[in-house]
This record gives C-alpha cells, sequence and structure tokens, in this order.
C-alpha cells in the first residue's frame, strides 16, 4: 500500500509564500518533494493534505494544500490518465485567505524495471483573495521516479508561465531520495525556486534548500514530515527553516471497491 500510494504522480498544489509582489513561483518551492512523482498512480481516489509552516524576516507564514487526485485507470497513449484539483490556503501574521485554485490533467507512464515518467499540464486561477498571486498562470511538470526495491528517487521539474506581465515566469525542481524500510521511510529531499526575469519591483528571486524527511504506513493511511533549511536565496531577504506535514489517505481505490463487492471507478 505505501508504494502505490507514494506513487501519486505530482501530488501538490501550490503556494507562494511571500507577498503577490515578491512571488518567487506560483507553486511553492518543495510541495512535491517525498512523493514519487514521475510513477502512475493505481486506479482510485485520493486525499492529500500537506502543511508548512516557516518565518522569512520576521513574519509567520503557513500553507496548507488540499489536493483531490483522481487516477481513472484508463489509458492514453500508453499513460495512465489522472486529475489534480488543489484549493491551497494561506495564514500569514497579518493576513489569510485561499490562494490560487490549481487543476491539471496528468499523464504517467510505468516504464518498467522500477521507472516512471509523467508530464501534468494544466494552470491556476487568478488569486480569490489579497494573500494569493494577482495573476492566472499555466503550469506544466516533468517527472521521472525510480521506484523499485522500496526506493523512491524521484525528480520534478516545474514551469510556470504567468498570465500578467508583471510577475515572472518560473522553473522548480523538486528532489527526492528515500528508502523504505518496513513501514518507515527515511531519506534526504532537496528543492530549488528561481525566477525566470525580473518581477515589476525589480526583483528577481531564487532560493535552494535541503531537508530530511522521514513518513510511516499506518495501512489506511500514510504520513510524512520533513524540515527543510535554505542555504542560499536571492532577494528573499533571509534564508528560510520551513517545516512540514503530509497526510495521504486513500478515499476509493479499485481494490477496495472490488473488495466490498461494488463496480470499480470508470
Amino acid at each position: 500500500m505505501f508504494r502505490k500510494v507514494m506513487s501519486m504522480a505530482a501530488i501538490g498544489a501550490a503556494c507562494a509564500i511571500a507577498s503577490p509582489a515578491h512571488a518567487v513561483s506560483t507553486t511553492q518551492p518543495g510541495e512535491t518533494v517525498g512523493v514519487a512523482a514521475g510513477a502512475p498512480l493505481p486506479p482510485g481516489v485520493y486525499f492529500v493534505n500537506t502543511l508548512s509552516w516557516g518565518e522569512r524576516n520576521d513574519v509567520d507564514v503557513a500553507v496548507d494544500i488540499p489536493v483531490l487526485a483522481w487516477s481513472t485507470g484508463r489509458q492514453v497513449l500508453g499513460a495512465n490518465l489522472q486529475f489534480l484539483l488543489a484549493t491551497p490556503f494561506v495564514i500569514t501574521d497579518d493576513d489569510e485567505g485561499l490562494y490560487n485554485v490549481y487543476g491539471a490533467v496528468q499523464f504517467a507512464w510505468d516504464l518498467g524495471q522500477g521507472w516512471g515518467a509523467s508530464y501534468a499540464i494544466g494552470g491556476y486561477t487568478d488569486s480569490p483573495s489579497d494573500i494569493g498571486v494577482d495573476s492566472s498562470s499555466f503550469n506544466q511538470r516533468f517527472a521521472l521516479s525510480y521506484t523499485a526495491n522500496g526506493w523512491n528517487l524521484t525528480a520534478n521539474l516545474i514551469h510556470g508561465i504567468q498570465s500578467d506581465d508583471d510577475f515572472a515566469d518560473f522553473v522548480n525542481l523538486d528532489l527526492t531520495a528515500t528508502k523504505k524500510f518496513g513501514k518507515w521511510e527515511l531519506g534526504l529531499v532537496a528543492f530549488g525556486g528561481w525566477d525566470l526575469e525580473e518581477n515589476f519591483d525589480g526583483s528577481e528571486q531564487e532560493r535552494f534548500a535541503i531537508g530530511a524527511l522521514v513518513g510511516y504506513d499506518f495501512g489506511r493511511f500514510t504520513l510524512q514530515g520533513y524540515v527543510t533549511q535554505e542555504i542560499s536565496e536571492n532577494d528573499l531577504g533571509e534564508e528560510e527553516t520551513r517545516f512540514w506535514t503530509r497526510a495521504i489517505v486513500p478515499l476509493r481505490t479499485e481494490a477496495a471497491v472490488e473488495e466490498a463487492g461494488y463496480e470499480p471507478l470508470k
């Protein structure tokens, strides 16, 4: 169950953790570390919630990313067809509100020998509140994963193109290297985020962080926690330490549906 749940591709939709005028990317750097974003997800419906907290420039920022993922079990060009929907929420010292809503369709290929690759295409709405990025955006994600023998070796490259020229296009890279020992998962993570041009305020932000992850498979759900520390930054003010938790809950898998005597989702 752990390997199947963790093979969810690109589970996460995101939130920048700065003000809209200083958003390094609409997608939160680091939001997809810990998941095998390149591997096909077994057919079913899944709920994933990633919650993180950090402090930068004396401002506390909490980001909650609830995601629904539907793996249809249908094949398109040899890939498993999957859909993602997220409604992130951000809380700061002075404000809180719904962030830019994310949706995507994803194609995930089983390449054999433990390898998988995926491509997700979608985007973010304009922010429904003052706390988000005041721009809709196109978002695409390219992931490669190795998941044999309890390993999760994954690279997930995320590219965003803003509809408003005031905001910079961006690239994020989320990296995972973990190993499962029984029900436990241990390993290292890293991520970076880079503006591809200047924002309207003249900033051109970037960051890179490393960290450690631990996870546990409880059977009906999986919990993860990881701590990351930025080791470099530009135009962000100071390097940030961030604490993350993730809960992965299969709501309706094909195996569970068949066991209960119902027809699988189509």
